[in-house]
Order: C-alpha cells, then sequence, then structure tokens
C-alpha cells in the first residue's frame, strides 16, 4: 500500500506516533488510507452542507475496510464574486484547488482518493488533481438545488440577475424583486440549472469518474447521502482492483463526455474545463473535436436558462443515464469505456435498465430540439483561434445576424452602457480585455448578458467576448474570443460602428472590415496593459495559456 511510505517499518515510529496523535488506532493505520477532500465552507450554498455528505463518505469507506482521513478545499462562489474583481480569481482557483489537492496527497500518502465537490471551478479542479495523481479515486458532488417557486411558476438565480434590468425598464418592480430574491434559491446545493457546476457534476458520470446519480440527485434528498455512502465504498473496490483514474478516462472518455455535453446543452465553460482534465491525462481536446461531436449529437434537453426545466425535473425523467441510452441507440457512445463502478458504461446502464421516463425532459431523437449539440465553435477573421456560443439558448432569430459594433475594454462600462438604455436592437456589444491574460482570470459576464435579458434585448442584441460566461447566460452570447486582445486578438482591433457578421449554422464570426484597413490599424496599436495589484494574480497572468486550450498554465 501507498500508505506504508508513512505508516510501515521500524524508521516510521515517530510517523505512527504522530497519527496517534490524531486518536488512530495500530488497526486503523494498517488499513489503507483514503483521502477524503471535503470542499465544504459556509459561503457557497453548494457546499455548506458537505459536512454530512463527508460522513457518508467516511462512513462508506470504513464500512469497506478503510481508514478515511478528512482534508479541506477552496472554493469561489461565482454568482458572489460575479461583476466585481473577486471573479478574476475563480478560474485561476482552479488550479489552486488541483495543486492543493496533489500536495496533500502527495505530502500524504494516501492509498486513495475521494473528492467531495459541487462548484464551477471546485469540480474539474479536482478532477484536474485526481487525473495527476492517478491513485483510485471518485468524485461526489453535494447535488443541485431545487428550483424556486413564485406565483405557480419557477425560479432560479437566473430569474433573479435578469430581474435587474426589469426592474430598469419598469417590468418589474423593486419589491416584486426583493420578494424574488428571497424565494429563487430556495434550498442547499448547486444553482437548479444547467449552469456550470451541474453540467461539471453531469459530465462527471458520462466521463465515468463518479457514480450515476451524481449530476442530478437534488442536494436535499437523503438519496444524495446513501450516493456518497457508496461512493466511500467504490473508492475501496477500485483499491481492490487497481483501478485508477488514467484507466477510466481514455479517448473514449473524451468523447463521450463531448457527446454528453451536446446532448445535454452544458455550459460554454466545459470548453474550457473539459480539456484542462483531459490535459492531466496525456489527452489532448482541442476544438476541432467539440465542433466534430457537435455537428454529429442531436441536443434532447434544454433546461434552464435554455428552457423551463431544472436538473430535478432531469432526475426524475431517468437522469445522466436515460440521457446516455439515448445517445447510445444514435450510436454516439461508446457503452466499452470503464467506469468508477469498476465496470463499463453498457453495464451501468443495463444494471439501472436506464431508460427516458418523460419525453418531454429528455427528447426522442426524432424529436430533439436540434440534430446539433447545445454547444458551437466558431471562427472567423474576429476569432482565428475559435470562439463558443451555446447555441442550445440562441432565439432563432438571432442565429445569423449581422450588427453594429458597440465596444467596451470592460465589463463594468458595458453593463453601465446596457441598463442606461444605451444599446439598441441591432447592436453587437464588445467586451475586451477580459481574457484570461486580460482580465486577468478571464471574468465572467453573466451580468451583461442578464441585463441584455432583462432590458428586453435578447432576441435582438448580440455580446462577444474573449472573457467567458456563466452557465446560466442565455441569448447570443459569445465568448472566449481566440486570441484575446491582450495577446494581440483582432478583437482589439474593433472600433465602434464596425459591422459584425455572425452566422451560427455556418460557425462563422467575421469582422467586416477589409484586411488593408486591420493592418493599418494593427501598426498604430498596442494592446492595454492593466496594472494588476496581486501577486497570485500577476503568476497566474504570466503563465495562464489561451481559452482555445482551456486555459491551462504553461
Amino acid at each position: 500500500m501507498r500508505s506504508k511510505k508513512m505508516t510501515g517499518g521500524l524508521e516510521k515510529a515517530p510517523h505512527r506516533s504522530l497519527m496517534h496523535a490524531l486518536g488512530l488506532t495500530r488497526e486503523e493505520m494498517d488499513r489503507p488510507l483514503v483521502g477524503v477532500c471535503n470542499a465544504f465552507n459556509e459561503i457557497i450554498p453548494g457546499h455548506v452542507h458537505l459536512r454530512t455528505l463527508a460522513e457518508a463518505v467516511k462512513s462508506g469507506v470504513r464500512m469497506s475496510g478503510g481508514t478515511p482521513m478528512e482534508f479541506p478545499a477552496i472554493g469561489v462562489c461565482d454568482g458572489l464574486a460575479m461583476n466585481h474583481e473577486g471573479m478574476c480569481f475563480s478560474l485561476p482557483s482552479r488550479e489552486i484547488i488541483a495543486d492543493s489537492i496533489e500536495i496533500m496527497a502527495m505530502a500524504h500518502p494516501f492509498d486513495a482518493l475521494v473528492c467531495i465537490t459541487n462548484c464551477d471551478k471546485i469540480v474539474p479542479g479536482m478532477l484536474m488533481a485526481m487525473l495527476r495523481l492517478n491513485i483510485p479515486a471518485v468524485i461526489v458532488s453535494g447535488g443541485p438545488m431545487l428550483a424556486g417557486k413564485r406565483k405557480g411558476q419557477t425560479s432560479d438565480l437566473i430569474t433573479v440577475f435578469e430581474g435587474v434590468g426589469m426592474v430598469k425598464r419598469g417590468k418589474m418592480t423593486e419589491a416584486e424583486l426583493a420578494d424574488l430574491e428571497e424565494c429563487a434559491c430556495p434550498t442547499c446545493g448547486s444553482c437548479s440549472g444547467m449552469f456550470t457546476a451541474n453540467t461539471m457534476n453531469c459530465l462527471s458520470e458520462a466521463i465515468g469518474m463518479a457514480l450515476p446519480g451524481n449530476g442530478t440527485v437534488p442536494a436535499v434528498s437523503s438519496a444524495r447521502v446513501r450516493l456518497a455512502k457508496h461512493t466511500g465504498m467504490a473508492v475501496m473496490n477500485l483499491l481492490e482492483k487497481n483501478i485508477r483514474p488514467r484507466d477510466i478516462v481514455t479517448d473514449k472518455s473524451v468523447q463521450n463526455a463531448v457527446a454528453m455535453d451536446m446532448a445535454l446543452g452544458g455550459s460554454t465553460n466545459t470548453v474550457l474545463h473539459l480539456p484542462a482534465i483531459f490535459h492531466e491525462a496525456g489527452l489532448n481536446l482541442d476544438l476541432t473535436i467539440f465542433d466534430e461531436i457537435s455537428r454529429k449529437v442531436a441536443n434532447l434537453c434544454k433546461l434552464s436558462p435554455a428552457g423551463h426545466h431544472h436538473i430535478e425535473d432531469l432526475d426524475q425523467a431517468g437522469g445522466i443515464p436515460a440521457v446516455m441510452r439515448a445517445v447510445a441507440e444514435a450510436g454516439n457512445l461508446h457503452l466499452d469505456a470503464l467506469t468508477v463502478t469498476g465496470k463499463t458504461v453498457g453495464q451501468n446502464l443495463d444494471d439501472l435498465k436506464a431508460q427516458v421516463l418523460d419525453p418531454d425532459v429528455i427528447r426522442p431523437l426524432d424529436k430533439a430540439y436540434s440534430p446539433q449539440g447545445g454547444i458551437a465553435i466558431l471562427r472567423g477573421n474576429l476569432a482565428e483561434g475559435g470562439c463558443v456560443v451555446k447555441q442550445s439558448a440562441v432565439a432563432p432569430e438571432m442565429m445569423q445576424r449581422t450588427g453594429t459594433a458597440r465596444v467596451f475594454d470592460s465589463e463594468e462600462d458595458s453593463v453601465t452602457a446596457i441598463l442606461d438604455g444605451k444599446i439598441n436592437p441591432g447592436d453587437v456589444v464588445v467586451i475586451r480585455y477580459e481574457g484570461p491574460k486580460g482580465g486577468p482570470g478571464m471574468r465572467e459576464m453573466l451580468t451583461p448578458t442578464s441585463a441584455i435579458a432583462g432590458m428586453g434585448l435578447g432576441a435582438e442584441v448580440a455580446l462577444i467576448t474573449d472573457g467567458r460566461f456563466s452557465g446560466g447566460t442565455r441569448g447570443a452570447a459569445i465568448g472566449h474570443i481566440s486570441p484575446e486582445a491582450a495577446e494581440g486578438g483582432t478583437i482589439g482591433l474593433v472600433k465602434e460602428g464596425d459591422r459584425i457578421k455572425i452566422d451560427i449554422p455556418a460557425r462563422s464570426i467575421e469582422l467586416l472590415v477589409d484586411q488593408a484597413e486591420l493592418d493599418q490599424r494593427r501598426k498604430n496599436w498596442t494592446p492595454k496593459q492593466k496594472e494588476i495589484s496581486s501577486p497570485f494574480l500577476r503568476r497566474y497572468t504570466a503563465h495562464v495559456t489561451s481559452a482555445s486550450t482551456g486555459a491551462v498554465l504553461k
């Protein structure tokens, strides 16, 4: 056992003495030591209940003959960090989470690892660490929040964000918004739509690194506690069989994850996180693979923000196994890929008797929302390295649009203009210097996209940025423009009044300015460099790569 480096032999008597100080017995030291990384904190709604799940995981480990040893991980709540300098630290926290788990598991050589996660950057950070360490490991989430209920209609965090714009244009009173604030997020758990956290928790199942149910069983359900116990038991089974993350995460897993992302209509942030996760296993996942799979996998689900369903509805409709069954029937899933159950995807689906229980939530193939996937990759002179849009959440009239550029060098300036009524139908809002380097930290643009929707412009105004979007964003919101402005990308050359042509079906985005003019502009242009006061962000800026490569560190 790996842990014998810490507990075995005469020379490790001092080590055992320290472990006795923890209250451990000799018998516990002789068993496999399982690290239990718990992302609990009292800041993130998705994490506030994780102590209960940690106890359940540890019970499962003990039931199967192991000794659990719990340690923490940090986490940023993207909702609370939104629209201020705190968002600069969200994406970079992914690397810190991965690094800190590596540090803990190498300094204290655990035999296996369970990661208890939930929200946006914590899920990919933990998966990155698991693949980097390559010891038997399972991830389990805290589960999704239930949707809010107000005046007979469901609501969620995005409803509140969009409510700000509705108040500004007189469609909602401040008193009504205050009432909505109190009921839109009614329980603990990750925000209730197919936003980034829930997308990544669902894809953890599809990758094979989490047990079935991980993505959809509600946070407040007793089934979530049972799932955590089974996770503790599962990691001991993996240890016994010596099944490691890189045995599970293969090229087939890459394709399964992207196929499920397309069927679910997941968050555009997956285009950042999946490449970073697979990079740790030495696997390549570039934008070309997303584009290829998007063209052949149908979009079967439209959950908030794209539609009115929430994760609890997906769970009752059969959950991720039901969607996987539908994708497999179309020939777009590798059923022989291994999973943390110790069985293949196909065996899991058979054991669960996976089937669609509600065709309104998970549509059959012949009634798919679209024959193509929920995410599209666009290219053109404005994004030579590519950019991404959640096409499943774009209004039909915005799928092809030529508009007038309204240019802003920061998120804050754009939000002021939108809420002050200075953005008009037919405009294309351009927000630049918000990429991985230029932001720094590639801030999410949920506030401006929600403001556009709240102002009633969702079917008339597009937004493009070298920053990124929340999984809760809807509308013609095109992000991850690469190269970014800070690295000399063409988005830095756009001027107020330029015309921009967007053609999502053709996968194209073009700045309608001739090349001679662009060459002249470039001669007279130097990318802006923001003054960065944070030593951490200065280090991050120096090492982060393009959004098109997952913003991994070099």
